[in-house]
């Protein structure tokens, strides 16, 4: 099959000499990559299941969005598969600015903590009482969540378009 799309790839990033710029310069690598699969998918298939599992492209890219609320916004989320299902109003434009605006203020969030062990400052403390985690594992959990995920993009997109590279 021949490519339809084929974006230019970036290596990962050569980010500053601190774990902190180094955590969040591969974050916001995997951040901008996942995003990019998304954008511009086209319509029924970004929400058309190509797996047994029923994942589909824009799925993935929602239930994203509810991680990073989660982990550093404090926001709860009580059915954790619901999730990666957009619900048919949304358009592929609006998940894709809400997964933006959601990184948008993890970053906020992130840029004022100094202390990697400290717990995140979560604006929003979910209500079931459960300490935050320490930035340090914060950053880990949502590189290794990105990543997973920003790899099922990549095939997903390639079976809807083609489309591939970052």
């Amino acid at each position: 099959m021949a490519t339809r799309d084929r974006r230019r790839d970036s290596p990962p990033p050569r980010t500053g000499t601190s774990e902190a710029e180094t955590l969040r310069g591969f974050l916001d690598y995997l951040r901008t990559s996942v995003a990019a699969k998304v954008d511009g998918a086209p319509e029924p298939e970004v929400r058309t299941a190509a797996v047994r599992s029923g994942t589909n492209l824009l799925g993935l890219l929602n239930h994203l969005t509810y991680v990073e609320r989660a982990i550093f916004l404090g926001d709860e989320v009580t059915d954790w598969p619901a999730t990666f299902s957009a619900a048919p109003t949304d358009s592929v434009a609006e998940i894709v600015a809400r997964y933006r605006t959601a990184v948008e203020r993890a970053n906020t969030v992130l840029d004022g903590c100094t202390d990697l062990a400290a717990p995140v400052p979560r604006p929003q403390p979910g209500k079931t009482g459960k300490p935050a985690p320490s930035v340090r594992w914060a950053l880990a959990h949502m590189i290794e969540e990105t990543g997973r995920h920003a790899g099922h993009a990549d095939i997903l997109r390639e079976l809807i378009d083609s489309t591939t590279g970052r």
